[in-house]
């Protein structure tokens, strides 16, 4: 019998750099940290201080109110904040090339 069990998060680890998420089956994760603008601006206490959520389908930090599931941590999927920013940049530089 075949089951679908999604992957739970185990642990988290931040550097300056990258959010790396261990999950219950022995997948490991490394994102970019500046994908995750709350936690790139967070004081490295303040991102060490996460808890499990759902069971371990999400993580959350209450110091910086961001939450991050595990079926996105897996899928490599940045914030939405980050995203946007990015459209604001390439937006931005569009407007600069039609003003030159």
């Amino acid at each position: 019998m075949k089951t679908n069990k999604e992957p739970k998060i185990q642990d988290v680890m931040t550097t300056d750099d990258h959010l790396t998420v261990s999950f219950d089956d022995g997948r490991i994760v490394s994102l970019p940290l500046k994908w995750y603008p709350r936690l790139h601006r967070a004081k490295p206490q303040q991102r060490r201080h996460w808890e499990l959520i759902g069971r371990g389908y999400g993580v959350h930090w209450p110091d910086v109110d961001e939450d991050l599931s595990a079926e996105g941590l897996l899928k490599g999927s940045p914030a939405r904040e980050y995203l946007r920013s990015l459209e604001r940049t390439k937006n931005e530089k569009r407007r600069e090339a039609i003003a030159a």
